[in-house]
């Protein structure tokens, strides 16, 4: 049997007996069908960044035939701030291949995500998803390679304290039961995630933890597997939705705001990048890192101000991007260092044979672990436009292979063990800085738009809508005027408390 159809978890890959993006319309019709699915929703992101619903009675097998082919009418000048009222009607079809079961559902529901087309039946150019379709397809026409990405889902679950095994302040980090108070919760998440057809790596308790005024907060961590970037993009989208409507069910509260609270652990979405060439990792030559990985960070090194238009998006944003944490704040990478922008993990490089090793009456194993090589973007946080934010970083690493001098700016933006450390203070002076405020973040949008809009990548429609939003915050001497008044930044915390 096929290794990616043994054991999968989504339903309709089980019963249909083939890989999801091999769905066809009679296969879902057919799933439908004989499943005694009654409902069909059409989901869809919008400039809020979260997934929106339409909901379908399934009629007849004439009307479910016509929605899965003509897809639907929706307002997009509700759904997009960049699309005037008088012409504000787009289409939603659905993408077969990103069906799944809906777990809440009294009714059986079959769920898809849909993309946006224009009134000419065009693909809509400043719509998400397209918008990272094309930043993919620019990055192969340049470097002849595939985009992989994934992404690492941190958030706070809060819930009445029962005072039982009071787990340590701020290291919470892969604690177990009962000091972790909600791993049963996080697990039924993952495996909702995992049927919908999210390609999970693990999960755990982060550092994060501490108790308010008899309510606790725990921070958790979902990290999922390299897949194609747009892939990568949907599967983040539903797992958001999953956790939080899980949550709502149990009665907690999610949050995956980036500053929880003064002094305590804000929740990043580092992003882990590799390219891929004829089904191969790309990011190692020799066991160490290659000339092609090293382009694109040097990609990453020249766009990070602007990535944070799109990875960090609303003003506690850059209340979490504060110096001498592990949220960066110094355009620069690194090996195996919380410290930079740009990680390069610790990547199964060493010859040796571990599982062995560990357990010795296994066979030598001939793994191939360079596969597992990635490179982490550190600044992102949970505000994030996840298309954008995925389409952004391809940009830039194809940008990379566009710089001549890339190997240069990778040698000169290398730092050694923590950027912190007086060993780099000669360094850390040359280095850039990110932006402080949304409204700095818009002007290096502004500065290096040029480069998101080439190969019609990013629309100007879409970047002026990015600047005009983070600009209308307002809030470029924010972090200097709240300085340490903890109540005027718990009120900033609560007004963004569901942000992305």
């Amino acid at each position: 049997m096929n290794k990616e159809l043994e054991m999968n978890p989504n339903k309709l890959v089980a019963y249909l007996g083939k890989p999801a993006k091999e769905f066809t319309k009679a296969d879902i019709v057919r799933y439908i069908k004989e499943n005694g699915v009654r409902m069909v929703n059409f989901m869809y992101p919008a400039g809020d960044g979260r997934l929106k619903t339409l909901n379908f009675v399934i009629n007849n097998e004439a009307y479910l035939d016509a929605i899965l082919t003509c897809g639907e009418r929706v307002d997009g000048s509700s759904l997009f701030s960049f699309i005037e009222a008088g012409s504000s009607d787009l289409y939603v079809l659905p993408r077969f291949c990103t069906a799944f079961i809906d777990p809440f559902a009294e009714l059986p529901t079959l769920s898809m995500l849909c993309s946006y087309f224009n009134k000419d039946g065009e693909p809509l150019e400043s719509s998400p998803e397209h918008t990272l379709k094309k930043a993919c397809k620019a990055f192969k026409d340049v470097t002849g390679m595939e985009f992989q990405a994934m992404g690492e889902l941190e958030y706070y679950v809060i819930a009445p304290d029962s005072g039982l095994y009071p787990a340590t302040d701020q290291k919470g980090y892969h604690e177990s039961a009962p000091y972790a108070k909600f791993n049963e919760f996080r697990t039924q998440c993952m495996a909702y995630i995992a049927q919908a057809g999210g390609q999970i790596k693990y999960g755990h308790s982060e550092v994060g933890n501490f108790t308010i005024q008899e309510f606790v907060y725990e921070q958790n961590e979902i990290e999922f597997l390299p897949v194609n970037a747009e892939d990568a993009a949907d599967q983040l989208m539903i797992a958001k939705w999953i956790i939080r409507n899980l949550a709502c069910q149990y009665g907690y509260d999610v949050t995956f705001a980036p500053k929880i609270t003064a002094g305590k652990a804000g929740s990043g979405l580092h992003v882990h990048m590799r390219i891929v060439k004829d089904g191969q990792n790309q990011m190692l030559e020799n066991g160490v890192l290659s000339a092609t990985a090293r382009k694109a960070i040097a990609g990453m090194m020249e766009l990070a101000p602007s990535i944070t238009a799109f990875g960090n998006t609303n003003p506690t944003s850059y209340f979490r991007l504060v110096p001498h944490q592990e949220a960066p704040t110094n355009v620069c990478w690194g090996d195996r260092n919380r410290s930079v922008l740009v990680r390069v993990p610790l990547g199964w490089a060493a010859k040796s044979d571990m599982c062995r090793i560990a357990n010795p009456l296994e066979a030598a194993s001939d793994y191939d672990t360079t596969q597992k090589q990635t490179v982490e973007m550190r600044s992102p946080d949970g505000s994030a436009d996840l298309y954008q934010l995925i389409a952004g970083l391809a940009v830039a690493c194809r940008h990379g292979f566009e710089m001549e001098n890339a190997l240069e700016v990778a040698e000169k933006t290398y730092v050694n063990v923590n950027i912190h450390q007086k060993e780099n203070e000669d360094k850390l002076k040359d280095l850039a800085q990110l932006p402080d405020s949304c409204e700095a973040s818009a002007d290096c949008l502004e500065k290096q738009r040029a480069v998101f809009e080439k190969h019609g990548v990013f629309s100007p429609a879409m970047i002026d809508g990015i600047i005009k939003k983070l600009r209308s915050y307002q809030d470029r001497t924010l972090r200097q005027d709240i300085g340490d008044d903890q109540d005027q930044m718990l009120k900033l915390v609560y007004r963004y408390f569901h942000c992305g």
